[in-house]
């Protein structure tokens, strides 16, 4: 357990803030300029707060009421930045190795894993500059997890890739998050990385913390979305893959209910995270028919929160899981939608987008 606790000012600005972070992947989330890097920086020991204790696992690496700042070599923490860093005059074997001269001496078991784990056999021998930017990412991942931390920090570790490289990248991510034993702190603004990877989220703004909790629970509530960003808000539906169709479909099951998306890479009997996006669901209060959309879940609404302008957000409980629908507010009047009451959410396939979905 990671617990941090910060009173820090940059002039105008102000960090106030307290949190914990368990095992797994905990996600820093918040607009740019809202303390996140500031945070890990002081994790790491790059910043010295004003004030704050940070403590992870029995050892206290900040306390400022005593004086205690462990430096930040000795604090055992993988830190992958955003442009990478690796030393462009060694080969990346020699990249990889430079982590390993802080750690306790090996039999090369770690390293051949780590290296199995990323695929980054074949780039052994070659340097930096001819690696894509997507190598050089897992590159960079790889060297900060051999220089055995006790906790890995990720800074917008996809932020300067497009589009096609951050898909190439995050299923290693969801390996390390799976098959590693070691903890996360990953900083990011993007949703979509968020939902995918993030077991618990801190959602940050001005400096403070507004929200913290199992990534599912924090991202469907709709209370967090104008911070979450309308056009961005949505939730996390666990689903199991059956079957791939004939018609180049995969049918899934969420809560026991049947949902069809565009064909998987995924095999039969994989569970996966399905990140549906509040405005791709529309709500009845009968089960349609006639409808070209094939998904229907049957839910209950649990809450409406009717925001400023003309739209409200539906917390619809379907089985253990929570789902988001984005309507107007005049539809919630026209429907008489209440708490409590039974209702079908819609969700078209096509809407599903590849990158919302992850393993």
């Amino acid at each position: 357990m990671l617990s941090v606790a910060l009173s820090h000012r940059f002039g105008d600005f102000g960090l106030e803030l307290a949190f914990d972070a368990p095992a797994g992947v905990t996600a820093l989330f918040g607009r740019s300029g809202s303390g996140k890097s500031s945070v890990i920086n002081a994790v790491a020991g790059l910043l010295r707060p004003d004030r704050g204790r940070i403590t992870l696992g029995d050892q206290v690496l900040t306390d400022t009421a005593r004086g205690l700042t462990v430096p930040p070599h000795r604090r055992r923490m993988g830190y992958v930045f955003q442009d990478g860093r690796l030393f462009p005059h060694l080969t990346v074997r020699q990249n990889l190795r430079y982590g390993r001269w802080f750690a306790p001496p090996s039999d090369g078991a770690a390293f051949d894993r780590i290296v199995s784990l990323l695929d980054i056999a074949p780039l052994l021998h070659r340097r930096p500059a001819a690696l894509s930017g997507g190598e050089k990412s897992r590159v960079a991942i790889g060297r900060a997890i051999l220089s055995n931390p006790r906790l890995l920090l990720m800074d917008e570790p996809l932020a300067a890739l497009d589009e096609g490289l951050k898909a190439e990248i995050l299923p290693y991510l969801e390996r390390l998050r799976d098959e590693v034993a070691l903890p996360i702190l990953y900083v990011s603004h993007s949703l979509a990385e968020v939902a995918r990877l993030a077991t618990t989220v801190i959602l940050m703004d001005a400096g403070r913390v507004t929200r913290q909790g199992p990534t599912a629970e924090v991202l469907s509530d709709p209370a967090a979305a104008p911070l979450l960003g309308l056009r961005e808000a949505g939730s996390i539906l666990t689903a199991q893959l059956f079957a791939h169709e004939a018609d180049g479909l995969s049918r899934l099951l969420v809560a026991g209910h049947p949902v069809w998306l565009p064909r998987l890479s995924a095999p039969p009997g994989a569970v996966l995270r399905l990140r549906i996006l509040a405005q791709d669901v529309m709500v009845a209060t009968e089960r349609p028919k006639g409808l070209s959309a094939l998904n229907i879940l049957p839910g209950v609404i649990e809450e409406i929160r009717i925001g400023e302008g003309p739209g409200a957000i539906l917390r619809l409980r379907v089985g253990p899981e929570a789902l988001l629908a984005r309507v107007t507010r005049r539809s919630v009047a026209a429907l008489d939608l209440m708490p409590g009451q039974a209702v079908f959410a819609v969700v078209k396939a096509v809407s599903v987008a590849q990158g919302n979905i992850g393993g």
